[in-house]
Formats: C-alpha cells, structure tokens, sequence
C-alpha cells in the first residue's frame, strides 16, 4: 500500500518529467530554426520537430524504460539526421537525456553499449547525407563529445545513488541491531552483578552459619567463648552489609550526588582478613607465597580475591577437614593461585562446587585473560587452581587469546 508521500513524490516526478519533454521539444524546435553559413540543411523544420516529439513521448517513461527510451531517441535521431540537419547540441538533445538516464537505470556495460552505439548512427547518419568536408568537425567529432556528457553524469548519478543506498542499509542495519546489543550488555552487566553477590553472600553467609554452629554447641560449656564467637558473627554480617552495599552500589545512577562513598573493590591485600575471619569459624588457612609479590592490576586483584574467597567458601560448605592450603606463585607474566583442601572431601563436594560458585570462578578468570580448573585431588580432598595474567587484557586480547 503506497502512502501519502509515495504518491506526492510519484506526481511531482511526473510533472518535472513532463516539463523536461517540452523543454527538449522546444530546444530541438530552435535548433531546426538555425541556418549555418556553408552548410544547406532542410528548409522545413517540422520533420525534425516531429521526429523529436516522438522521442520526448518516449522519454516520459525514461525512468523506468531507459535502453526502450534510448532505442527510440536513437532511431528518430538518425531519422533526423539523414534528411540533412546538422547536428548541435540542440537537436541532440533528446538522444543525451536518453543516454543520461541509460547510464543512470542500468549497469556500466549497457551504457557503454547504448553510448557507442548512439555516436556511431549520429556519424554515420550524419556522414551519408552530406559526404563533403563542410563543418566535418562538428558533423564526426562534435557528436562524441557531447553524448559522451550524459554517460559520465549518468554513471556518476549511478554510483551516488549505490553510494547512499549502501549508507541508508548500513544506518538500518545498525538500528536494527541497536537493541539487541544493548539487551547484551544489560545481560552482561546482570551476570556480573550476580557474580559479585553469589560471592559476597556465600562466602560471609558461609562463615556466619559457620560461627553460630560452633558458638551454639560451645554456650553449655565454653559461655566465654561462645560469646567471642557471637561477636565476630557481628563483625561477619557488617562485612557482609558494607560489601553488599558496596556491589549494589554501582546501579546507582551516575547525577546521584547525595549516595555515600563507597569502598573501593577488595584485593589480595585484604587476603589476612579473609584469613582470619574463616579462622573464627574453624577452619584453618595456611597461606605460602613464592617469589616476589608484584602489584596487580584492579581487575586481576579482585579477580584473584574473589577466587579464593570463593574457593574457601567451599571448603567451609562441603570440605570434612579443618585445614586449607592457600599457595601464590608470582612469575614473569602470571600469577598462580591453588586452594587445596587438605583433608578427604565429601562425596558430594564436586557436584556442590560444579554450581555457581565454580562457574562464577570460571567467569572471573576468563574475564582478565586467564584460565581455572578445580577438581578432586588423586591423594584425597579437592583443589582449585588458577593462572592470571599480572595486568587484565585488553577486549581485543581477550577475543585472540586461546
């Protein structure tokens, strides 16, 4: 169903195409009118103007005809030039909008065929009637020259017009596929977000349940302790308060100004609390560092803070052992991290560290460029080892890395 302005575009053409024909009609009148000083051509001028009006009705369907259109001017351009008339630019008229148009519609070939084959009746034409030297340049090389004219516009309209059909598919393209890169990107925003919870949560509701476990069997016979328990479980929910609030912090919008600062993000250098706060629920942590600690860059610290902490978190849910081995190895480029149980597992703690928790891991350390794997041990217990790079990789980095 064709609108409104389809329809107005589709009158306005054809009233521009009309006013072009009688305007050619009347160029081809004029030039029948001139008289050239030694050169006869015809007395009467209304063969030419005839024979011109023939082909300015054909060129009202130029725009959708052009090679029946250019057919059409040819041949009442050669009708017109075998009774004698010279031809000027004015009785050429016609046959160049033809050729305009021609070169326009269709491809280069056709035009440099319908070209070629326009001057060669033009000269010939022109060449039988009169075989003498009077005005031979303007009856062999004149014609060329000025039918040459409409190709190359023609040609050039063409390729403007591939050139902003081309722009115009890009620009829809590129709306098109607007929303759906930004639903990808709130999904990865979201999975993010979630990641950072599962971590916050599970490692300091992990521990919290831990500390109130062994403060609730320790309140008949160690009172005291018990209550030193149920101090640190405070300190262990404020912690997890301040970095839940931390986390939830970056939805904020980026104009609200009256928001509280917030911490920066956790880092290795946070490693001896995390140590000590699963000392207070039983579990012992012993941390080996190898070679020279190097600083890391923001996105590799959190990285690696999040793996172990993550990683002690399951040892603390699913480990029977009391005792965790936590080992940093700092090479030239990487950073290995190993977080062993070391007493036997349970037999369900594979499948418990399969669910989120191994697979934010897995998410963390392929997010700066590096690589995790985590396992039962052959000698009993359960291991989760990680490479990362010193420094994060850049996106492009990321997307060549194996």
């Amino acid at each position: 169903m064709t609108t409104s302005l389809e329809r107005g575009t589709g009158r306005f053409r054809r009233v521009v195409d009309v006013a072009t024909a009688l305007a050619l009609l009347g160029c081809v009148t004029f030039g029948a009118l001139l008289r050239f000083p030694g050169f006869h051509q015809p007395r009467e001028e209304w063969p030419a103007v005839a024979l011109a009006t023939v082909t300015c009705l054909a060129l009202l369907q130029a725009r959708d005809r052009p090679r029946a259109a250019a057919t059409v001017a040819m041949a009442c351009a050669a009708a017109t030039f075998a009774q004698g008339y010279l031809p000027t630019p004015l009785l050429l008229a016609p046959l160049m909008l033809s050729l305009y148009w021609v070169a326009a519609r269709t491809d280069r070939r056709t035009a440099r065929i319908f070209g070629l084959a326009a001057m060669t009746v033009v000269v010939i034409t022109a060449l039988l009637d009169n075989p003498t030297t009077d005005m031979l340049l303007l009856r062999t090389v004149g014609p060329v020259l000025w039918l040459l004219l409409p190709i190359v516009g023609g040609s050039r309209a063409r390729l403007r017009a591939a050139y902003l059909e081309s722009v115009q598919a890009r620009a829809v393209y590129a709306e098109r596929n607007r929303e759906e890169e930004a639903r990808l990107r709130v999904a990865e925003e979201r999975m993010r977000i979630a990641r950072e919870l599962h971590d916050v949560v599970a490692h300091h509701m992990a521990v919290a349940n831990a500390q109130a476990g062994t403060a609730r069997h320790l309140v008949p016979t160690r009172p005291e302790q018990a209550l030193k328990l149920l101090d640190e479980l405070t300190v262990t929910t404020s912690s997890a308060l301040i970095e839940l609030r931390a986390t939830v912090g970056v939805l904020r919008q980026s104009g609200d100004q009256d928001g509280e600062s917030l911490e920066p993000a956790p880092g290795l250098d946070r490693l001896p609390d995390l140590v000590s706060t699963y000392a207070s629920a039983g579990l012992d942590v012993a941390v080996t560092t190898e070679g020279e600690p190097r600083p890391l860059s923001p996105g590799v610290d959190l990285t690696a803070y999040r793996i172990i902490q993550e990683a002690l978190t399951n040892v603390t849910k699913h480990g029977t052992g009391q005792g965790a081995d936590v080992r940093l190895s700092y090479g030239q480029s990487r950073l290995l991290i190993s977080v062993t149980n070391d007493a036997t597992a349970t037999a369900t703690a594979p499948a418990a560290a399969g669910g989120y928790g191994l697979m934010g891991m897995r998410e963390r350390a392929h997010s700066v460029g590096g690589d995790l794997r985590a396992g039962p041990r052959p000698q009993g217990g359960f291991e989760v080892s990680t490479a990362l790079p010193l420094h994060s990789l850049a996106p492009e980095e990321l997307e060549a890395a194996p």
